[in-house]
């Protein structure tokens, strides 16, 4: 690789690039003002409070970019067993029982994942069980959003009850002042049993002579409570280690299991299981370590982890956090680390309020995936064994949401960070290898939870790999993605955890393969429309994938297996309105499962008929072919986004129309590209954007999903969007900002210039790319994987004429 620029040349490059269209928009400001106006800190436009109600799931507490240590509250309604939302925090509830050392962003199986060992700052004296205190009647306090502060890195909260914490953290461990007030007993439970899904079994361990806390609790069970094949999923699957080390003396020591309290004690053990409510109420185990605060009120705790040891989490700790660091020297380190990543995409004018949404959406996005090998390479493989990091690879990622992330997330961060994406391919392979060849579609630190449906893993990869990134062995994850998607599995045949957990990640395969579509009444998968479309996305991104390697004999195979979404398209199926033409389950003999609604979920996951007829981003062409042309289709999309008066309904909430709170339909906003309309893209976008983002606790439309739907907020500001999985193509919407620059460590940066942007220049008037003027709606590979430019005329008016040339659509 030649050698880079240095930044000062690659700032003044970047400046020059950004007026050079001067030609297209008329006056054009200043190179050295519009370098300035890029942003240069963008943690101060970071408020990990979006999200936190609406259902967006995502978690306010300090965390590192990929961090394995997220540390955030557990807050509570009332029972033990359960919090506000899923990952532990809700921005309407105001009382917590801990701020537990790991989470997931985003995550909708209420509880969620992780929350283990909420550590708990307690005024008074410890005199009964906390886990026999199963309302948080007495071991938990209220607080107020006046007293809580969230920045990258950092979370800081004062209770009720007269006690504050003040946490940053590195990747792997943490820091911690804890404040009590003087005239009253000062304590720290460790609720070591009390992940957010119960726990199989916790252990805890007070070492008064070298004032240490250790432990570890053994847990998992990802959507284990769900009532739809949530049995397959309560098993054990990690371990988490925590080594604490404290600045002075313990004053006292106790221990609890279940209803039982051993004042004085120094070890304890016992889980709570993976049960809810009454069935799980009452059980667990913990231990507390009291201080004596009447004359200095402040406790300082530093504190590691590791899925590997407690050795592994002690070496993380010495290693990531000097001895004598502060919580002010840790933040500080942390937020630079957070400006570091978050200057991939640096934006330039916009409001405040659009930084502030743009920002966070980026913070969420870089959140995942999140390391779970220790500095020394070590972690805990699908087998259950420890293993090493492979050579060339820097670390094992985790948290692989593959459903959502596919669509969106995994491919910011390959354009934004292919060398993470890199190892985190590299660390879905390796998996893969310990599971029996077996990709697990939604992984959990090293659990495969079966969640979701399709094989979004081929997708990830493909995509990864079109858009440049080469740090993983691409030719094995092919050959092994290649042979999950051909050769049966013994799981494919199980009913095991479905609907909503199928065991089998390619299920029932001979049958798919023979009948070409997912037979209803034999497909043991969630939805038969929805499985068969799944993997017709999967199956194209292969295809194109193998063609990329040159291997065209298993290209034109996948490729051809990329159009079966056709078999379950039923010309014939109407809305009882006039409109005919959805996608529809079959049963094995042929026959379409009646009787038909396309606001009705029988065949599909999460989402209706009339959202995932469009769900064929590999294929638009072939999908308004069979609706009728692109006129036609292109009618269909408008009902789709508007009420019968014409006026817009992207909220959500309408069966029949556009869900902005889930997957399978966010692409659709797009598709007007390719229907040759591409200003309606462009005025969609913008409704979305407006109406449904936002800054504020609800400036999310729903779950997170590890980063998808924030990921899509990012995509959509900066006028790209994905075309479709196993491609680096990007569709071209209208910017948000007025500049943008992508700083990317391979590839080349990416340029985008549009200086009228604002709220009433919605509309694309004109494109260049790198200096060209071009007449169609979407960018080829070479913008992803060399960089370029892209300026924008911008216009109050849509221009109906730009793009619209049936030889240049997407297709």
């Amino acid at each position: 690789m030649p050698s880079r620029p240095s930044p000062a040349r690659r700032h003044a490059a970047r400046a020059a690039a950004i007026v050079l269209v001067g030609v297209l928009a008329g006056a054009v400001t200043p190179p050295a003002a519009q370098a300035e106006a890029l942003v240069t800190r963008p943690t101060a436009y970071v408020d990990p409070m979006i999200g936190t109600a609406n259902g967006g799931n995502t978690y306010p507490g300090a965390v590192r970019p990929y961090g394995m240590m997220a540390w955030s509250p557990t807050s509570t309604t009332g029972d033990q067993t359960s919090t506000g939302a899923a990952n532990g925090y809700e921005y309407g509830v105001t009382r917590m029982r801990g701020l537990s050392l790991t989470h997931v962003n985003g995550a909708g199986c209420n509880p969620g994942a992780a929350g283990d060992v909420p550590i708990m700052p307690f005024v008074g004296d410890v005199t009964s069980s906390p886990s026999a205190d199963t309302k948080d009647a007495v071991y938990a306090s209220g607080f107020s959003h006046d007293d809580e502060r969230a920045v990258p890195g950092r979370y800081t909260v004062g209770l009720d009850s007269g006690a504050t914490a003040d946490l940053a953290v590195s990747e792997r461990a943490g820091v911690a002042d804890f404040s009590f007030p003087a005239d009253k007993p000062a304590n720290l439970l460790f609720r070591v049993s009390n992940s957010l899904n119960g726990s199989e079994d916790a252990e805890i361990e007070i070492d008064t002579a070298h004032r240490r806390v250790t432990g570890s609790v053994l847990t998992g069970a990802f959507c284990g409570r769900r009532a739809n094949g949530g049995t397959n999923n309560r098993k054990s699957y990690y371990r988490l280690y925590f080594s604490a080390s404290f600045d002075r003396a313990f004053s006292t020591t106790g221990t609890w299991r279940d209803g039982t309290l051993a004042p004085g004690a120094t070890s304890g053990s016992g889980g709570e299981g993976y049960a809810t409510g009454a069935d799980r109420a009452g059980h667990g185990s913990g231990g507390w370590v009291g201080f004596d605060t009447t004359a200095d009120d402040d406790v300082r705790m530093r504190i590691g982890i590791s899925y590997v040891s407690r050795a592994g989490a002690e070496a993380n700790l010495r290693q990531e956090i000097a001895p004598r660091a502060s919580v002010d020297d840790v933040a500080r380190a942390g937020s630079a680390a957070w400006d570091r990543e978050l200057s991939s995409a640096r934006v330039g004018g916009g409001s405040e309020a659009q930084r502030t949404t743009f920002y966070t959406a980026l913070y969420h996005s870089l959140m995942q995936p999140n390391l779970i090998s220790d500095r020394d390479g070590r972690y805990p493989g699908m087998d259950g064994k420890p293993h090493r990091v492979t050579r060339g690879q820097k670390a094992q990622y985790s948290n692989f949401s593959g459903w959502d992330q596919y669509r969106a997330q995994i491919q910011l961060l390959a354009l934004l960070k292919p060398r993470i994406a890199g190892d985190f391919a590299q660390s879905l392979h390796n998996f893969a290898r310990q599971n029996g060849g077996v990709w697990d579609r939604w992984v959990h630190v090293n659990g495969a939870t079966h969640v979701m449906t399709g094989d979004p893993t081929a997708a990830t990869l493909a995509t990864f790999y079109a858009m440049g990134v080469r740090n993983f062995d691409y030719e094995g994850a092919f050959e092994s993605l290649a042979r999950q998607a051909t050769v049966p599995h013994p799981d494919g045949l199980s009913d095991a955890g479905c609907p909503g957990q199928c065991t089998g990640q390619r299920p029932n395969l001979a049958q798919y393969l023979e009948s070409r579509y997912a037979a209803q009444d034999v497909c043991h998968c969630w939805g038969g429309a929805a499985e068969t479309l799944e993997d017709a996305v999967a199956d194209a991104a292969l295809g194109r994938w193998a063609r990329l390697l040159g291997r065209d004999e298993e290209a034109a195979a996948f490729e051809e297996r990329g159009l079966w979404w056709r078999n379950v398209f039923n010309p014939g199926a109407g809305d009882g309105a006039g409109t005919t033409g959805y996608i529809q389950a079959r049963n094995l003999d042929g026959s379409w499962v009646t009787p038909f609604n396309p606001g009705s979920d029988k065949g599909f996951a999460q989402g209706t008929s009339a959202t995932y007829t469009w769900m064929v981003p590999q294929d638009v062409q072939g999908l308004a072919e069979a609706m009728g042309g692109r006129e036609t289709a292109a009618k269909r999309l408008d009902a789709f986004f508007h009420k019968a008066d014409g006026s817009w309904s992207v909220k959500g909430g309408d069966a029949l129309r556009y869900d902005p709170t889930n997957e399978p339909g966010i692409h659709a906003p797009w598709l007007y590209n390719a229907l040759g309309k591409p200003w309606k893209t462009q005025e969609t976008v913008r409704e979305i954007v407006d109406t449904v983002y936002g800054t504020g606790p609800r400036g999310l439309p729903g779950n997170d999903d590890l980063g998808t739907m924030s990921a899509w907020y990012v995509f959509s500001a900066l006028g790209l969007y994905p075309q479709t999985p196993g491609s680096a193509a990007m569709l071209l919407g209208t910017p948000l900002f007025p500049s943008a620059v992508l700083e990317r460590s391979q590839g080349g940066d990416i340029r985008i210039s549009a200086p009228a942007a604002d709220a009433t220049h919605p509309y694309i008037d004109a494109v260049t790319v790198d200096g060209r003027a071009v007449d169609r709606s979407w960018a080829d590979a070479r913008l992803v994987t060399r960089g370029g430019s892209l300026a924008y005329r911008l216009a109050e008016a849509p221009n109906t004429s730009w793009a619209t040339g049936p030889a240049g659509l997407p297709r």
